[in-house]
Parts: structure tokens; C-alpha cells; sequence
């Protein structure tokens, strides 16, 4: 805002215009220091992994980390790095509650043999403004990922897609199972799975099985 080389406003004149002092123009600002820099970093680790986090929820996980500090240096410096939160963690698996439940049919089932089931997960990716929502197939006996989809949204089209990938390119397992998420209990994504002939199975309420995505 000021020009020290202007050829008819003088410093003097132009810090009047702009309604600052001429000692706020020549003062340097003082660097953070190393603390609060390693500070900042540490923040800023978490924050990626807690996109989340507001400066209240961030201090009290610092602190828990040994980190003697509270929320207004916590706020400062997270506004200094250009963090705000995002909004809470998704939930990927939310039930509808118009869509039909289908019974679990891996209890005391032997897994022995690819093709035999198969199954789906959705997690997020955290982003700098919102979230990534990522789906994979995968088969139950050898780990292997069939098809996956990326979508910004949580409808179930890019699960569907990613199933019609998986059994376009890879035949079709006796079961598939998911866990109650709306997108897999969807209309869209059960039919896929019931015209070719494929058994479902689904997690029972409370229940978790990992399928191992990793990002």
C-alpha cells in the first residue's frame, strides 16, 4: 500500500491516506520463534489427519500430546498457517432407514478360495476444503482390490460403478458383502448385485470388519 519511491506522495502522506503510523510502516515484524515453529508443524500434521479440528478441539489434543498450550496461542497460530476446520468427520456408513437390511451369511463360513466373497468399503481422504470419498471392491480371499471409485459426493453412483467395473473385468463372486451404508443398501446397487446373480450378505448392526483399504 505504501510506495517509498512515489514521485509526489511523500511516506509521511501517503501513511496518512491509509490511516496508519509512520512507525507502523517501518517496523519489522518479528519471526515466530523455534517453538512455536515446531509448533505450527506439529499443528499442521494434525490438522491432515483432523481436518476437523477447531482451536479448542486442537489444544486439548496437543496438550494430551505434552504441549503446554492453550486456545488463544493455538488459534493465533493456526490462522497464521491458514487453518480452519472443515466441518466433522463424515459418517461412511450411515443406515437408510426405508432400505431393506439383508442378513450377514459369512458366519462359520470357510473363506477358501477367490471369487468366493467379495466386499466393499467406502473411507474419506481429507482435503484441503472437504473431503474425498473413496470406494473399493475387493475379494475377500486374496486381498486384492478389483475396482475402486473416487467421488466428492456420498451418493451411491460411484459404488455402483465401481461394482460394475469389478464384475465387468473380473467375473462374479457366490457373495458380496458390505456393511449397512446407504449407498450399499441402495435400490441401485443391490439390483446390480441380484441381476448377476449374486448372493448379498451384510454386517449386522455395531458390527466392523476392516477390508484393509489403505490410502
Amino acid at each position: 500500500m505504501i510506495d517509498p519511491d512515489h514521485k509526489r506522495l511523500s511516506i509521511r502522506r501517503q501513511c496518512e491516506l491509509v490511516s496508519i503510523s509512520r512507525a507502523s510502516f517501518y517496523r519489522q515484524p518479528a519471526g515466530e520463534n523455534p517453538e512455536n515453529l515446531e509448533l505450527m508443524r506439529v499443528i499442521d500434521e494434525a490438522f491432515m489427519e483432523m481436518p476437523w479440528y477447531g482451536s479448542r478441539q486442537m489444544a486439548r489434543h496437543l496438550r494430551r500430546q505434552g504441549w503446554g498450550v492453550g486456545r488463544k496461542r493455538v488459534r493465533r497460530l493456526m490462522r497464521k498457517i491458514g487453518l480452519s476446520p472443515i466441518y466433522q468427520a463424515p459418517r461412511t456408513s450411515a443406515p437408510h432407514p426405508q432400505h431393506r437390511i439383508y442378513p450377514y451369511l459369512l458366519r462359520h463360513l470357510t473363506i477358501e478360495r477367490p471369487d468366493q466373497v467379495w466386499c466393499a468399503d467406502v473411507t474419506y481422504i481429507p482435503m484441503r476444503r472437504g473431503f474425498l470419498y473413496l470406494v473399493a471392491i475387493m475379494d475377500w480371499f486374496s486381498r486384492k482390490v478389483l475396482a475402486w471409485r473416487l467421488s466428492n459426493t456420498m451418493d451411491a453412483d460411484f459404488c455402483v460403478a465401481a461394482l460394475e467395473e469389478a464384475i465387468a473385468r473380473h467375473g462374479r463372486p457366490d457373495i458380496f458383502n458390505t456393511d449397512q451404508g446407504s449407498q450399499f443398501t441402495s435400490f441401485a446397487f443391490t439390483t446390480t448385485l441380484k441381476d448377476a446373480g449374486i448372493r448379498i450378505s451384510m454386517d449386522g448392526r455395531g458390527r466392523w470388519l476392516s477390508i484393509g483399504l489403505q490410502i
